[in-house]
């Protein structure tokens, strides 16, 4: 993340991007239903789009607020961070995860609206199972864990091909096509199309969703240990003040979805 924006841009780059990443989601569903009726098809085609989708705003607004796009990521990033100094503050927190939330809602809006759609009509598809639950701790966990490692690897720079790829990938091999994020949760509950979840589904995939960041830090610990805690005076650049020039530098906090 790029410790020189100010607050209000970093958030609001989070509302935009997040927006835009749920137009892309429930977008490319709404015009893959209508272009086919095969159900594989539709899949293909939704998730393909997101993953060029993503991997292009990960790549575009990464520099400025770290490209979480995505509450989980960011209370990882907030959790993990506490030991070292170079993490999102709380106070940060309180500012993206609402900006992630109202841009999921938008975006889900926006997409309807462009395909003429009613503005706001929740979404009827039912998604109350074990097996889906399971399904998005798998996803989430996954996410959380490639996102840290690749930054406790020094591949932060790979993020936007490797969480785009991932993302991609877990629409296929996860019973409930990888949701991994609940600020996208909640927006995708107000369409009521392919992409859509029932409101009465939403809390138990938010619930998975937090235990799979869970799990996710506990694999990146495992595969990479834990990031090691910095003494005070160690740390040159208070998150938030000004830094060198230079391209802003991707930590822990530089990807997501």
């Amino acid at each position: 993340m790029s410790a020189s924006a100010p607050l209000a841009r970093r958030a609001a780059v989070e509302g935009i991007g997040t927006a835009a990443l749920v137009t892309v989601v429930v977008g490319s569903g709404i015009q893959a239903t209508e272009l086919t009726r095969d159900v594989g098809v539709q899949l293909l085609a939704n998730s393909l789009a997101t993953v060029f989708g993503l991997g292009v705003l990960i790549a575009l607004l990464g520099p400025v607020s770290g490209a979480h796009f995505n509450p989980a990521v960011t209370l990882a990033a907030w959790f993990t961070g506490r030991r070292t100094g170079d993490a999102p503050t709380l106070r940060d927190v309180t500012a993206y995860v609402p900006a992630q939330i109202a841009g999921a809602i938008t975006g889900a809006v926006l997409a309807d609206a462009m395909f003429g759609m009613p503005l706001v009509r929740f979404s009827t598809h039912d998604r109350s199972a074990g097996h889906l639950w399971l399904g998005e701790v798998v996803a989430t966990a996954g996410l959380v864990w490639l996102v840290f490692g690749l930054a406790r690897a020094g591949r932060a720079h790979l993020a936007p091909v490797a969480v785009a790829s991932y993302i991609g990938a877990a629409y296929w091999f996860t019973s409930s096509t990888s949701f991994a994020n609940p600020a996208v949760t909640i927006g995708r509950a107000f369409t009521d199309t392919f992409a859509g979840i029932a409101p009465v589904s939403v809390a138990p995939f938010l619930v998975a969703q937090l235990v799979g960041a869970a799990a996710g830090l506990g694999l990146a610990a495992a595969c990479f240990g834990r990031p090691a805690a910095v003494d005070e005076g160690d740390v040159a650049v208070p998150h938030g003040g000004q830094q060198p020039a230079g391209p802003p530098r991707l930590t822990e906090e530089s990807a997501l979805t």
